[in-house]
């Protein structure tokens, strides 16, 4: 399978999150918070907190991180992994594109993460 559109450009705003259920390569759901950090870019992570098991795309985000709303771990947007306690499991995060206005995130894939 190839990058899915998940939203338009507009439909997000910096700071701002939404969850989204792409299909997974096996034609599942797969819930995936899609993140406008605070500079524009767009990020992708599972939706589903390592540590609480509830939505990540519920949370705040500030600068290049999201907290978890339940139990306040926060998760780096670019990497997946936990800041701060309690949770210490990143998530998987996934490409992004962005072609013209549309936003384009595979699922498939694994994001190249820094070190």
């Amino acid at each position: 399978m190839t990058a899915q559109h998940a939203c338009d450009t507009a439909d997000l705003e910096p700071g701002e999150a939404m969850r989204l259920d792409l299909e997974a390569a096996d034609g599942s759901p797969l819930p995936v918070a899609l993140v406008r950090d605070e500079d524009g870019e767009f990020h992708a992570l599972s939706d589903i907190c390592s540590h609480g098991q509830v939505s990540l795309s519920d949370g705040e985000v500030e600068g290049c991180t999201v907290e978890c709303w339940l139990h306040g771990s926060t998760f780096d947007l670019r990497t997946g992994r936990p800041l701060s306690l309690p949770a210490t499991q990143p998530v998987p995060v996934y490409p992004v594109t962005v072609d013209g206005e549309r936003v384009l995130v595979d699922v498939d894939a694994t994001a190249d993460v820094p070190g």
